[in-house]
């Protein structure tokens, strides 16, 4: 599902404060913006709260999910979201609103229920801001970290003892006799070769800086040279994932 910050107040005043809405909120949808704007955490706090109502549903059997994964904010939103429970408890002293920010948190905080996961790439700016946001969230968070998992991890097609015969194919009269036998696009082939493994070693040092700077779990996924969505990237996805944590 889409979680949407109008619905999720929608839904909030009808189960929790018996409010009957029945058009678009309108005003009070104004009056949240203008509040957000002034209290932290307000507007988080909704979307929040709405995944750990989900979640807290399945454990109490009220709902039939097996695992909730949430698609988070990106890397500059995330801790304030995950942390709004927080800052609505530093705002609201009594009430139920305080008592829901302590089962959201209590949730949150939970090991066996809850685990915060990095998605990165091999690339400069995606490591440095992984290594900040991991940081941060340790020092500011009661989430419990999980891993930082590396995507679009290029393979290595060839070990360095092959490479003097990987060039030596790339220079004629090699390369012409291998068009000859196989056809025109063998060139094309070892030149998208010779590139593959330029953006592999180059990407090495962004993974090695990792495991160097972070004391954490990584988890690779290989770049799938095949369209960016549908079901069955998905799948390969998924299968390579499972792969990678033993499952």
């Amino acid at each position: 599902m889409q979680m949407r910050t109008e619905q999720a107040l929608r839904e909030y005043l009808k189960l929790q404060l018996r409010v009957p809405v029945f058009a678009r909120l309108g005003p009070l949808a104004s009056a949240l913006d203008f509040v957000a704007t002034a209290a932290p955490g307000v507007r988080e706090i909704l979307t929040v709260g709405k995944v750990c109502a989900e979640v807290r549903d399945s454990i109490e059997g009220r709902a039939d999910w097996d695992l909730v994964v949430v698609d988070a904010a990106a890397t500059g939103h995330i801790v304030s979201q995950l942390d709004s429970p927080r800052a609505i408890q530093d705002l609201v002293a009594v009430g139920p609103v305080r008592q829901q920010t302590e089962w959201m948190l209590e949730l949150l905080a939970d090991r066996k229920t809850t685990a915060l996961h990095v998605v990165t790439t091999p690339e400069e700016m995606p490591v440095n801001e992984t290594i900040a946001l991991v940081r941060q969230a340790r020092t500011e968070l009661v989430v419990p970290f999980g891993s930082v998992i590396v995507n679009r991890v290029l393979p290595e097609p060839f070990t360095k003892g092959d490479e003097p015969v990987f060039e030596a194919l790339l220079a004629s009269p090699a390369r012409d006799v291998l068009e000859a036998d196989v056809g025109a696009g063998a060139g094309d082939v070892l030149e998208a070769t010779r590139l593959a493994v330029s953006m592999r070693r180059s990407r090495a040092g962004h993974l090695a800086r990792l495991r160097s700077e972070l004391d954490v779990p990584l988890v690779y996924l290989p770049y799938l040279f095949v369209r960016d969505s549908g079901l069955r990237v998905t799948r390969m996805v998924a299968d390579h994932l499972a792969a990678e944590l033993g499952l």
